[in-house]
């Protein structure tokens, strides 16, 4: 019973470690916190200790596990909350200039980079074709591809 409680507190710790370092929200820390538990009461109760000694140390140690699985979870969920600051797709949002167009596309300038462009899903098809010159707005990125529309006058207060 012992080798099989420490073999459960050790698997528990691996489960939880991995959970720190790979954030799957909960699904391999609850089974390590739950692992932990039940070794700690099986290691204690093979070492000879008393049932009462066995829960104490499951309690403290599970406990302890939870917490450390609580903070993991949260800085998890936190983690993608939060807006994309690298790589092509943190490009929406950003103000450029059409350098040349010929309607429905055309090229633009975002970020010191050249970009094929075409229009936004969300632009009124209503307006008046881009010109060179004009700011646009970048909606979406669809591989080399932004969609853009015409910037809005409270856009271009910045």
């Amino acid at each position: 019973m012992t080798a099989l409680g420490v073999s459960l507190l050790i698997v528990g710790a691996i489960l939880i470690l991995i959970e720190a370092h790979v954030p799957t929200l909960g699904v391999l820390g609850g089974p390590g916190v739950i692992a932990l538990g039940v070794g700690a009461v099986l290691a204690v109760l093979g070492l000879g200790g008393g049932i009462v000694l066995g829960v104490i140390s499951a309690l403290l140690l599970a406990g302890a596990a939870g917490g450390v699985l609580a903070l993991t979870v949260g800085k998890g969920i936190a983690v993608r909350r939060r807006r994309i600051r690298a790589g092509p797709e943190s490009l929406i949002g950003h103000m450029g200039e059409v350098r040349s167009w010929a309607s429905p596309s055309g090229c633009v300038l975002v970020d010191g980079a050249l970009w094929r462009a075409r229009r936004s899903m969300l632009d009124d098809e209503d307006q008046e074709d881009l010109h060179p010159g004009d700011t646009v707005v970048v909606d979406h990125l669809d591989g080399l591809t932004v969609s853009v529309r015409r910037a809005e006058e409270w856009e271009l207060i910045r």
